[in-house]
């Protein structure tokens, strides 16, 4: 048997082979369009699966707002992508001022606070709860431990 390279990777492969053992890159025509194929087949299957539910995430979701890190913008009215984006912004926000005043007691209440208030944790937390957080627990959560960050960074 001969051997040749794979114009991907360089490794050595058998003259024969339809797809390179070391990176998986298809080596002819047919192999190419195989794969191609599979690929086009799996994007279908997942589109279709996850329309069956409307957003993926079934009835949970579409009642909770859907501000959380998971739904496509497209989905989100104005109003909920501003109230996405200001999640972010004041929670990143929060954990940045936090980080600079590490060493102090009061630093881990903001960074506590920032990452309450950030819409990926609000999905975290809702599944083991068996509802999903409410906007106004987050920001009571965030104002909450923001409050008491600040009072120990002043007092102490």
């Amino acid at each position: 048997m001969r051997m040749k390279t794979c114009p991907r990777c360089e490794s050595s492969i058998d003259d024969e082979a339809r797809y390179c053992i070391d990176c998986g890159a298809p080596q002819t025509e047919a192999a190419a369009e195989e794969l191609d194929e599979y690929v086009q087949r799996q994007a279908q299957q997942v589109a279709s699966e996850s329309g069956a539910s409307g957003n993926g995430f079934g009835d949970e979701a579409a009642d909770d707002g859907g501000d959380d890190g998971f739904v496509a913008t497209a989905n989100l009215t104005d109003r909920q992508q501003l109230w996405r984006r200001g999640c972010y912004v004041a929670g990143y926000g929060t954990i940045v001022v936090a980080l600079t005043l590490v060493p102090r007691i009061g630093a881990f209440f903001l960074i506590l606070g920032g990452i309450a208030i950030l819409p990926p944790i609000r999905r975290l937390t809702a599944e083991p709860l068996g509802s999903s957080l409410k906007r106004e627990v987050m920001v009571g959560l965030y104002a909450i431990l923001s409050l008491v960050g600040v009072l120990l960074l002043v007092f102490l």
